[in-house]
């Protein structure tokens, strides 16, 4: 927390400026002038030093240097001595202020203050004449303009009338006369007096009759009034009848009492209310009653407050750096609006410049150039106020005088400095390791060490901190001496903030540190969209909103933006509850409506607009611009424009013109259509006074009518035997491209004019002529060459003929200067990706100087989207740097950025895109539409189908299957499938039948995996079919200890002559002869290296093995039977190639599954990288299960974005013969040894290496899926395996040994060759495997290790990378094999060996027989 600061505890070093006192004594107020006449605005300022005098006319300042007719006098106000007021020209009335300045001080400025010119005098009715009994009342109308009526006064026989309680004039103007007597008698007239000219009406007589008993009725009842507070009031209320009536009035249900001072009854019946209160607003009865009986009639009167201050700004000192608050409290009827001003100019609300609670100014992180005076100024329907105070910056070294100013918060003196501490001595150095040492969304906590030169204990600290990029800086203080940490609250999400820490000691504040950049967290949690919106119209200006609760969060309250259509700027309101009532709308207005959640991290997502338009209703307003024209003797033409849009209220179906001769009340109405803006109003009197107005039509009703008008037909109808006289006057106005003509009429306006005849040409007026309406003044010539001398001529027309033409010549104006060019667009522009979602475009601007710094306004638009989908639209973001960081993108995918300068009106074209691809991240959903089915006859097979996931975010390089009869087991204890690539399709074979099988998929791309897809369920069928039992015996495995015969599964095409059938048999004894050999040597070799350790390693490996778990019983497990394709074997002599990478074909070899021991715990990652898995792509692709084997597999899955690129050096391995022969490498399925295998391929085919290291690992690693693999042997074997966990190289032969070349098998590109390998043993000592370093091929850190698996890329060439093969740590495998070569064989061992070789004998003769 930080606590206020101490000041003035120590003397300051500099005197502080007093605040100036600076007011306006005398305002100008309201003023209703008479065209003619001077008026006068008053202003008076007060203060110490002279003030400059300004005046604002509609917000602009008045230039009266050359004005004779407006001056500002010494004390400041403004005088008009002669107003000018007509029909276009209205120069003197508006809204008025006084502006005073004080230089080096400040400006203020008054309340406005609005002058309205009464208009001519014009009587709208006459008094008429009238008999009058005697004691009955009555009421003289004298209807004038609005403006006029505080002009009206009444004379009786041409004497002013005596006004009383008895006789007492309306606020309309109209006489009543109360109670007649005799004297009453007379001829009254109505008169506009002080408003220019004097104007009298129409006399009219008032005779006295006798009274006589008559029923009661009102001859005016008061209708709506409406006040200020403070003012007066008189409600009408005017009984006639006789006897004459009692009068009584009440309020709110509650007889007046007219004993009180404020309350005055006129006339027997009117009420006259002075100085008004907000108490005596409501409904008013007036009930009259005599002995007949009584009448009642009620009115309402509303009141309004202008406004007053309860709180008005006070001055404040404050420093730099710091945040103030003015307050300003205001009340009023309607509700004031509050706008705030600093010395003169409008406050807007920005980061820095915040209105609170309505009313209140906030400034934040002041500023030397902030001081000045700031008004608040308070304005409704009722008037407007203003109240000033003064903001004095001091210096840093300045304490402000105590006690502290009202205005300034607890939060706001908090930040204030330190005041300045007496003594002069050394200062801190700079603090040292400033650190965020915690980031939120809104605060970030600094901690820092103790400078290294304090000089002094009690030190205190101070954080400045701003905007990254903004001058304007805030300061907190640290709440006691030596503590060293501070939060700073309130920030912004995702803004990046600059801070720097000044220490202080009693000597004043030392050195800064250097600047720290840092990052606020982006907000989250925030809520989702209101579901459900609903907006309902319930009348022409209200509509009902309402919402459900968005599930997400804690919701605080919501914010409701509402827009009309066609404006730029939303409004915004607050609410807390479900549904609101939207109010005072504009009528037959179309609205957008949208609402966003707020909880404790702020909005959330907003909602769809939603668009309705409110109820129409009556125009509230009448018809514009309404004219007659007299026609003729006999009808007059009415012309009008609409009411204004936003006073129609609806669709103007039709126009109502009403028309009377004279005063006479007797009206005649005609209406037209919505679209007709005239009538022709006929079969008219001659030489009559008519009236006319015009009102607005909707479907709800008629609006009001515009004022009267009033026209009187001709006595006699215009001559048309002649042809007009020529045009009284014709000016021209040259322009560059055209002319402005005007003209005035035949000064004889008893001829008839048609028209007017415009001809105009260069050096003559006939090379064109224009024809316009009788009507028209001016017109404006287009299309003219400049710098050209131009003739215009003009003659008026009618039925007769064209009259005589007046002439005038002009010369257009030369071609001005072409417009400013537009901005040059940025350039430069690049798009560095940071991220998956990220990118950064950075640009250059040409405009700018060479050090790209921006010192003016401008800003820059950045646009960007991407081609999928094709109609993507751009999504744009503004920015005042020459960077922007776009985030929210997809992952992997390419985006075009483009950037346009803006600098005031003026902008530039787009700029060259630039475009960058976000990075890839892991799969973000799970594979799609997995589906599992049986292979059509093969019931222990199964195809898995599925879809990509809808979300790869990159290039999907492999799936892992992974299933299991549990589906409630741990993930580690599934069966793991991999497939490499992006194919979509895999099958599983030798499931077990009748069992239910429940399988997901995950998704791998060069980022890791995705989520894995819910679980799909299959059940294998009951029962094998025919068809699989015959493949199943057509499929024997290499090596057989069956005795069963197995059939040729190529005897099909084997089929033909006698010879084909002898040569297929001789091959086959020829090569079986030539394996026997093979097998005999190797075995005699193999038995030569029994030693105690191979035993050792023996037993372990059956210890190993027995503890598998088998996917099915024993008795399903068959040892592999011996099958050679003999039609598909091709022997080959294969060259020397004196390359380094002999070009190989890759053919599959089916392996068995062995067991490999890792020998240290902590494999170095990029060994393990390198033992990536590596699988052959065929439609026929099956996979051994783990099952199959009786255990798990353990696999690595390497998640670096790029494959390994290993290099084995591989060492060859001699034939026994001079022959070069064919044939695969394998691991000979021998339960006693082991050996080094190597293998070239340009598809890097794995090569197993290695021998058997001593370890207490059990764990194996699993077959890779080969096409066509035969079921293999279930037996235990201490061989090495050749699992598929695949180290990919090429083979380097040719590089490390040219004199020796890898045995290597090449077969048909369509036809496998399935066959085994006799491994050979080394013959020269230098590739003694002693010689290679130890390496082991998988990693396993213990038993609670973390399985994975490793998925290579498929079919990319490697560069050549030296093997490295792991040895025993304790024993060398060179001494290893020279132990070997002179140990006994034993006796038991020889025996087995030949067992096996008889067994392999019977078989070869069973086949040759056969």
């Amino acid at each position: 927390m930080v606590a206020m600061c101490y000041l003035n505890l120590f003397p300051v070093r500099s005197a502080v400026r007093n605040f100036s006192p600076f007011r306006f004594s005398t305002e100008p107020s309201d003023t209703l002038a008479v065209r003619g006449a001077p008026t006068l605005l008053n202003c008076s300022v007060h203060s110490e030093s002279p003030a400059k005098i300004e005046w604002k006319k509609d917000g602009s300042f008045l230039s009266l240097a050359s004005d004779d007719r407006r001056q500002v006098l010494a004390e400041g106000s403004l005088l008009i001595s002669s107003v000018v007021h007509s029909k276009h020209n209205k120069p003197d009335e508006g809204v008025y202020q006084c502006v005073a300045t004080i230089d080096n001080l400040g400006t203020i400025i008054s309340r406005s203050a609005r002058v309205n010119v009464a208009g001519i005098p014009r009587y709208l009715s006459q008094p008429e004449a009238v008999s009058v009994r005697v004691g009955d009342s009555h009421m003289l109308n004298c209807e004038v303009n609005p403006d006029l009526v505080s002009f009206i006064r009444w004379e009786q026989n041409k004497e002013p009338v005596e006004l009383d309680q008895r006789v007492f004039t309306l606020p309309s103007g109209a006489l009543v006369i109360s109670n007649a007597t005799e004297a009453d008698a007379g001829l009254y007239r109505c008169v506009i007096d002080n408003a220019g000219p004097t104007k009298t009406s129409e006399e009219a007589e008032i005779q006295i009759l006798p009274g006589e008993e008559r029923t009661l009725e009102f001859l005016l009842e008061a209708q709506h009034v409406s006040k200020v507070v403070g003012e007066s009031v008189l409600l009408p209320c005017v009984v006639t009848g006789y006897p004459t009536a009692y009068v009584t009035w009440m309020h709110k249900d509650q007889l007046i009492e007219y004993s009180k001072g404020r309350f005055e009854v006129l006339g027997g019946g009117s009420l006259r209310i002075f100085n008004l209160t907000e108490e005596d607003a409501g409904v008013y009865s007036c009930m009259a009653d005599n002995t007949n009986g009584s009448i009642e009639a009620q009115t309402e009167l509303t009141l309004k407050a202008s406004p007053q201050f309860l709180k008005k700004p006070a001055n404040i000192y404050a420093h730099e750096a710091t945040d103030i608050i003015f307050e300003c409290e205001v009340t009023g009827s309607p509700a004031p609006t509050i706008k705030w001003v600093k010395n003169g100019d409008a406050v807007i609300p920005s980061d820095y410049f915040k209105i609170i609670k309505e009313q209140n100014l906030q400034v934040l992180g002041l500023v030397k150039s902030d001081e000045g005076f700031y008004q608040c100024l308070a304005e409704n329907d009722a008037g407007n106020v203003q109240a000033g105070a003064q903001l004095i910056i001091l210096d840093q070294d300045v304490a402000i005088p105590s006690p502290s100013p009202t205005s300034l918060t607890h939060a706001t003196t908090d930040r204030l400095m330190p005041g300045s501490r007496g003594g002069a001595g050394p200062t801190p150095s700079a603090p040292r390791d400033v650190v965020a040492s915690l980031v939120s969304t809104r605060f970030i906590k600094l901690t820092w060490r103790l400078p290294a030169e304090p000089h002094g204990d009690d030190v205190t600290y101070s954080v400045y901190y701003s905007l990254e990029g903004n001058n304007r800086e805030r300061i907190v203080n640290t709440s006691r001496p030596g503590e060293m940490q501070v939060t700073i609250q309130n920030l912004m999400p995702d803004t990046k903030y600059s801070f720097h820490v000044v220490a202080h000691n009693r000597n004043g504040p030392g050195e800064s540190s250097v600047p720290l950049t840092v990052a606020t967290q982006p907000e989250v949690q925030v809520p989702g969209p209101a579901p459900n919106l609903q907006a309902v119209v319930t009348s022409p200006s209200t509509v009902s909103l309402s919402w459900d609760m968005p599930l997400t969060g804690e919701i605080q309250s919501y914010k409701i933006y509402y827009m009309e259509k066609g404006m730029d700027s939303e409004q915004n309101l607050d609410v807390n509850t479900l549904s609101y009532t939207m109010t005072g709308l504009k009528k037959f207005t179309e609205y957008s409506f949208r609402v966003v959640a707020y909880n404790k991290h702020g909005p959330g997502v907003s909602t769809e607009d939603i668009s309705v338009r409110t109820y129409s209703d009556v125009p509230s307003a009448p018809p514009q611009n309404m004219t007659v024209e007299v026609l003729n003797s006999k009808s007059i033409m009415v012309r009008w424009q609409p009411p204004p849009a936003d006073a129609q209220n609806g669709e103007i179906t039709g126009y109502k013109i009403r028309y009377r001769k004279g005063t006479k009340k007797s009206e005649a109405a005609e209406i037209t259509s919505g679209s007709q803006l005239y009538q022709l109003i006929d079969g008219l009197q001659r030489g009559t006074e008519y009236m006319l107005r015009v009102s607005a039509i909707t479907v709800n009703g008629t609006g009001p009518a515009t004022d009267w008008t009033t026209a009187e037909t001709f006595e006699s109808d215009l001559d048309e035997t002649t042809v007009p006289d020529v045009p009284s006057s014709l000016h021209v106005r040259p322009l560059v491209n055209s002319i402005v003509v005007s003209w005035t009429p035949p000064e004889n306006q008893d001829i008839v004019v048609r028209g007017y005849t415009i001809g105009y040409g260069i050096g003559s007026p006939h090379a064109q002529t224009i024809k316009v309406d009788y009507k028209q003044r001016y017109y404006t010539i287009e299309n003219l060459n400049p710098s050209s001398h131009y003739v215009i001529t003009l003659k008026a027309f009618n039925n007769v003929g064209e009259g005589i033409p007046v002439y005038e010549s002009a010369i257009t104006r030369p071609q001005s200067v072409p417009d400013p060019l537009p901005m040059l667009p940025p350039v430069g522009v690049q798009a560095s990706v940071l991220s998956h979602d990220t990118i950064k475009v950075t640009w250059a601007d040409n405009s700018l100087p060479k050090n790209q710094k921006i010192t003016d306004a401008r800003y820059y638009t950045v646009r960007w989207k991407t081609n999928i989908p094709a109609n993507t639209k751009f999504k744009v973001a503004n920015t005042t740097t020459l960077t922007h960081t776009v985030t929210g993108l997809k992952p992997n995918t390419l985006y075009e950025f483009s950037v346009m300068v803006t600098k005031g009106r003026r902008t530039s074209t787009w700029s060259m895109t630039a475009h960058g691809t976000t990075f890839e991240t892991i799969p973000s959903s799970a594979p799609k539409d997995v589906t599992v089915v049986s292979k059509e006859g093969r019931p222990r097979t199964i195809i898995v189908n599925w879809q990509p996931p809808s979300e790869a975010n990159g290039k999907i390089t492999g799936y892992i299957i992974y299933y299991s009869t549990d589906v409630n087991a741990e993930v580690h204890d599934w069966v793991i499938e991999p497939v490499v690539g992006n194919r979509l399709t895999h099958q599983i074979q030798d499931l077990t039948l009748d069992t239910t099988y429940y399988f997901k998929i995950q998704a791998r791309n060069s980022k890791g995996m995705g989520p894995m897809s819910d679980a799909v369920q299959f059940r294998t069928p009951k029962a094998e079919s025919s068809d699989k039992m015959a493949n199943d015996q057509g499929n024997c495995s290499l090596f057989s200890y069956s005795t069963n015969n197995c059939h040729v599964s190529g005897k099909a095409d084997m089929s033909g002559t006698g010879d084909n059938h002898i040569l297929v048999i001789v091959i086959i004894v020829s090569v079986g002869a030539f394996i026997i050999i093979l097998v005999v040597v190797g075995a005699f070799l193999c038995t030569r290296r029994t030693t105690t350790q191979q035993k050792k390693k023996r037993a372990a490996c059956k210890s190993a093995n027995g503890s598998h778990k088998y996917k099915g019983n024993s008795k399903d497990l068959k040892p592999p039977d011996l099958w050679i394709h003999h039609e598909r074997l091709e022997l080959k002599p294969i060259d020397k190639s004196p390359e380094p990478n002999p070009v190989m074909t890759d053919t599959p070899i089916p392996r068995t599954s062995q067991d490999i021991t890792p020998v240290d715990g902590s494999m170095d990652p990029m060994l393990q990288r390198r033992n990536s898995y590596r699988g052959h792509e065929s439609e026929d692709s099956m996979s051994t299960l783990a099952g199959r084997r009786g255990m798990r597999p353990k696999m690595m899955m390497p998640f670096d974005a790029q494959p390994p690129q290993p290099v084995i050096s591989a060492h060859p391995i001699h034939s026994l013969d001079n022959h070069h022969h064919h044939y695969h490498l394998g691991s000979l399925a021998s339960p006693t040894c082991s050996y080094l295998h190597h293998q070239s391929s340009t598809r890097s085919i794995a090569t197993p290496i290695s021998h058997l290291d001593r370890a207490q690992s059990t764990e194996s690693v699993r077959n890779t899926p080969s096409a066509d693999m035969h079921p293999p042997s279930g037996q235990p074997s201490c061989t090495t395996d050749l699992s598929e966990t695949d180290i990919s190289y090429h083979s380097s032969v040719a590089e490390e040994e040219p004199a020796f070349s890898t045995p290597t098998a090449h077969v048909r590109p369509t036809h496998p060759l399935k066959s085994f390998a006799v491994p050979a043993i080394p013959a020269h000592p230098m590739y003694d495997s002693a010689a290679l370093p130890s390496t082991p091929l998988l990693s396993q850190t213990g038993p609670h290790s973390v399985k994975t698996a490793s998925i290579g890329t498929l079919g990319r060439t490697r560069t050549p990378m030296p093997v490295i093969v792991p040895s025993a740590p304790d024993v060398s495998e060179s001494s290893r094999l020279h132990e070997d070569a002179g140990s006994n064989y034993e006796t038991d061992e020889l025996t087995e060996e030949m067992a096996h070789l008889e067994g392999l004998m019977k078989d070869l003769n069973a086949i040759t027989t056969a």
